[in-house]
């Protein structure tokens, strides 16, 4: 009896799964795809920003990122034994380890570059004989004994420097090294003996043992303070001629601290610790920033003075760099945030429509339940138990994957993300379908979106969110995606607000040219359109919902598709801006003049379509304003004077720019610049070419084509102006906003056959030489040239993780997008599929053909496809097209390249991202409705048409 009671009351959530499989299956993959994209957003980001965070550390110089700890030498009231022993090894070892343990969370050290000891921070006058004196002045030295000396050199020759006997502040002899670089320019060699004055009468020798080769010259312990590896030429602040004279830095021996209490160059006592960035994470960065500032004016600097000493100050500029790091997150965080949105609400919206369809194929069965006295709790509670069974494991599996994929984030984000993915799809589809069976309904209700009249409370909710929308666009215009105090949630939810405005409107218009054309194809003799229209207005896939889907699938991809763009463009034109052509050949100097050789060879190499000779004369003195004689002036197009004349006083001093107009006019329409008036410079009349050795009257007009900024400063009339090309007047024949051959705003770009001095300074180059052939034929001619190519500049500006990783997630939207707009397609045709099977079995019975019947679908389906096409594409482009202005693109296109242009990087159209996604929707569409024509013609009627079918 127990075992018939048990074999009657199978379990409801293992049948379920045995009688759908595949509908169990498709829904796990869709949850388990939807919750590792959920999970792998937060962890991604997290992981740009940390990997920015430790790149920027690591890259920063060393004497900026270097955490230094100084005080002053012992003071003199102290007794002598006393001070000396505060400044050897020992004691500033036990100081610099109780600095280490001290130093506050996140802030770490990286121990094996910590260097502590005594240095002079006052140079001294050395007046051996044989040190390079430039200018007759004698080179000034500092005196360090460092810790660490043999971890962190080899011995190039000599022997190291020791501290033999124990050295006092009363010895008058020491050892001491000098590095490569430095032996080199002062011409130190082993055994050379350098005087160093002291507060007595006996000077301190230093004689040199050794000469030592860094193992990391670029590591924290020789490049916190550069002279430690390398000299330099400085020039003399207290002269009033410009003199230059050497300093460096001379290396003594470890424990030879207290010498330097003697002597008169102000000596320290310093511990550098230089940053560990290798455990540091993106959120980190708040507090490392709190931790410096404490360290260098709070309680932190007292902990310090607690072990250092009382006079101990602090100094680093690794909070500059952290701030600036800060500064580029919170600059891009705004512009992910539109992407994360965007995504996160097609995979809802995706996620409904699956439940949606869910819902729609059990109709029936639970509204059988229903009948037979089922409670809607008892129907909820089996069908989030049965979904529970399949999503909760697809979650924590998508949760597995991101983890492992993605790694250097934190991962409750990520945690609370797939749960996010997981609860939502166990909770929709119990509530959605038990909500369609509070109340019984009829057998067989129309769907008719031609005949349906919208409600007052659905109209009083779409123009709530019309109203959103509007706000958001208009917030994201003015202000941007920056709001300064962090992401603004609904300026980033703009698109997504437009997209849902969208939709509603395309639903509430889409029966009216249903109806239209319903009328004419009614009067056909044939069938097929009129019925194809009847079922386009009466399928459910032309709804609210998977409209959604697909506009803001489409609408996100091309979000994303315009960034990318806008990043890619932006960059082109800086790299273009910054080099003038795709190569630049230019002097060391500005008054660095090309031989003919050198123009000749390398316009003739391989791979050269085209060559511009230009001479450019920087800093340039402008005539006063012309008042207002300024008019309007254009080279290709129109300008005014009250545009120009604004900026006519900012330009008192202009790059002068000699072309040869037909060369640069090539150029120049070769590389997308502005149109440039080649013949309004043409070298006649008074502006004729002079002959060789023939100087130039101040009388001469040369025609001028300038910056509108300097035009307006000019004026119409001809104005003298002089140059280290020669002496004349220009009069301003046209504008133009850009010049290839420099990057200033304001020059003045006259014909160089006119000029008295003729001789290029800058090769300009279209084409794509080869680098290498490129550099050979330059450094044939000399040292004194360098050569600039495009390519290698636009690659500085993708050399950052943060930039990079944001970019790769702008990318995955745009795929993402792509993805989810396919599969909202196709779930729209999957919830109406056994509809159309049973309509074509019908029709097949009454005499509908195979070839009519793919026809048939395919109509059907035509509308919808082009509605939601049609629809993304408009929806697209007027969302780049409002957001354009709000959204600034330079953090993640130019930020952190020293010398890159930093105007603004707007949004634009792109073709491929807006147009593809959209053709894919038609195609699959069409696609759908083909094979299941061809699927349904394979089956009989009989199997359609069963006896007791409901359908």
């Amino acid at each position: 009896m127990s075992n018939d009671k048990r074999a009657a009351s199978a379990p409801w959530i293992r049948t379920r799964l045995r009688t759908a499989p595949g509908a169990a299956t498709a829904l796990a993959v869709l949850v388990l795809v939807t919750a590792f994209l959920a999970a792998a957003f937060p962890r991604a980001v997290d992981a740009y920003e940390t990997k920015g965070l430790r790149h920027d550390i690591a890259t920063a110089d060393a004497g900026r990122s270097t955490v230094e700890i100084a005080r002053p030498q012992p003071g003199l009231e102290l007794p002598q034994e006393q001070r000396e022993a505060e400044t050897r090894s020992p004691e500033l070892t036990r100081v610099g380890e109780a600095l280490l343990k001290a130093l506050p969370a996140p802030l770490r050290a990286d121990a094996s570059s910590v260097a502590y000891g005594v240095r002079t921070t006052k140079p001294s006058v050395a007046t051996e004989p044989w040190l390079p004196k430039p200018d007759a002045v004698p080179p000034k030295l500092t005196y360090v004994a460092q810790s660490g000396l043999k971890d962190h050199a080899t011995l190039a020759s000599g022997a190291w420097p020791t501290a033999s006997g124990g050295v006092t502040a009363d010895s008058r002899a020491v050892q001491g090294a000098v590095t490569e670089e430095t032996a080199a320019e002062l011409k130190v060699k082993v055994g050379a003996t350098i005087t160093l004055p002291t507060a007595a009468q006996e000077p301190i020798t230093v004689t040199i043992t050794g000469i030592v080769a860094p193992r990391d010259p670029k590591g924290s312990y020789w490049s916190a303070d550069p002279l430690l590896r390398s000299p330099s030429l400085v020039p003399d602040p207290g002269s009033s001629f410009p003199v230059n004279f050497w300093t460096g830095t001379v290396l003594l021996a470890e424990d030879t601290g207290p010498v330097l209490l003697s002597t008169a160059a102000e000596p320290v006592v310093f511990w550098r610790i230089p940053p560990d960035p290798t455990g540091l994470t993106g959120p980190d960065g708040s507090r490392l920033t709190s931790v410096i500032a404490s360290l260098e004016s709070g309680p932190g600097l007292l902990e310090v003075r607690r072990i250092a000493g009382g006079t101990a100050v602090v100094g680093t500029g690794l909070g500059t760099v952290v701030e600036a790091n800060a500064r580029m997150r919170d600059a891009i965080s705004p512009v992910i945030a539109v992407a994360a949105l965007g995504i996160g609400s097609v995979a809802a919206v995706v996620l409904l429509m699956t439940g949606a369809l869910i819902a729609a194929r059990r109709r029936n069965e639970l509204a059988l339940m229903r009948s037979r006295g089922g409670s809607l709790r008892g129907i909820g509670g089996r069908l989030l138990a049965e979904t529970a069974v399949t999503v909760l494991p697809a979650s924590a599996l998508g949760l597995l994957l991101a983890v492992l994929l993605v790694g250097e984030g934190r991962w409750w984000p990520g945690a609370l993300a797939a749960a996010g993915v997981g609860l939502l799809v166990c909770v929709a589809l119990p509530v959605r379908t038990t909500l369609q069976h509070i109340r019984p309904t009829l057998h067989g209700a129309r769907e008719d979106m031609v005949s349906a009249r919208p409600s007052r409370r659905r109209t009083v909710a779409e123009l709530t969110l019309l109203v959103l929308a509007v706000g958001a666009v208009t917030a994201l215009r003015r202000r941007g995606t920056s709001t300064g105090g962090g992401t603004d949630l609904l300026v980033s939810a703009a698109p997504v607000l437009v997209a849902l405005i969208a939709a509603l409107v395309l639903v509430r218009l889409y029966p009216l040219p249903l109806r239209l054309a319903t009328r004419p194809m009614a009067r056909l003799r044939g069938a097929i359109g009129f019925l194809s229209l009847a079922r386009a207005g009466r399928s459910s896939a032309g709804g609210a919902l998977p409209l959604l889907a697909l506009l803001l699938a489409l609408a996100t991809a091309a979000f994303g598709g315009s960034v990318i763009a806008g990043i890619g463009d932006a960059r082109d034109n800086a790299a273009l801006a910054s080099v003038g052509a795709d190569a630049r050949v230019s002097g060391m100097g500005d008054r660095v003049t090309l031989p003919d050789e050198l123009v000749r060879t390398v316009s003739g190499l391989d791979g050269v379509r085209d060559a511009a000779p230009v001479r450019v004369e920087y800093s340039v003195a402008m005539p006063e304003a012309a008042g207002d004689d300024a008019g309007t002036r254009t080279a290709a197009g129109t300008g005014t004077a009250g545009d120009d004349a604004a900026a006519a006083g900012d330009a008192a001093t202009a790059a002068l720019v000699g072309v040869e107009p037909a060369s640069y006019a090539r150029l120049a329409r070769t590389h997308g610049l502005p149109a440039f008036p080649a013949a309004r410079l043409r070298a006649t009349g008074p502006s004729a070419p002079l002959p060789e050795g023939m100087e130039a009257g101040p009388e001469r007009i040369l025609p001028a084509v300038a910056s509108p900024a300097v035009a307006a400063r000019l004026g119409k009339e001809p104005r003298a102006v002089r140059t280290l090309s020669g002496d004349f007047q220009v009069q301003v024949v046209g504008t133009t906003a850009q010049v290839a051959a420099v990057s200033s705003t304001d020059f003045l770009i006259v014909n160089a056959a006119s000029l008295e001095q003729k001789a290029p300074t800058t090769l300009l180059l279209a084409g794509a030489p080869d680098p290498g052939k490129l550099r050979a034929a330059v450094d044939a001619n000399g040292k004194k040239f360098v050569v600039q190519l495009r390519s290698e500049e636009r690659a500085r500006y993708v050399n950052t993780p943060m930039q990079a990783g944001a970019e790769r997630i702008y990318l995955a939207a745009v795929a993402a997008g792509a993805g989810y707009a396919l599969l909202a397609v196709l779930l729209s045709l999957l919830q109406t599929a056994p509809e159309r099977k049973t309509l074509l079995a019908r029709l097949r019975t009454m005499g509908l053909t195979t070839a009519q019947g793919r026809r048939l679908l395919a109509f059907e389906a035509t509308p919808q496809a082009l509605l939601a096409a049609g629809g993304g594409l408009f929806t697209g482009w007027a969302t780049i097209a409002l957001l354009s202005p709000g959204v600034d693109l330079v953090p993640l296109a130019l930020a952190g390249v020293a010398g890159s242009d930093t105007g603004p990087v707007a949004l634009r159209t792109d073709l491929w991202s807006l147009g593809l996604p959209a053709a894919g929707v038609v195609a699959l569409a069409a696609a759908v409705a083909g094979v299941q024509a061809w699927w349904a013609s394979r089956r009989g009627s009989i199997t359609e048409l069963r006896a007791g079918d409901s359908r």
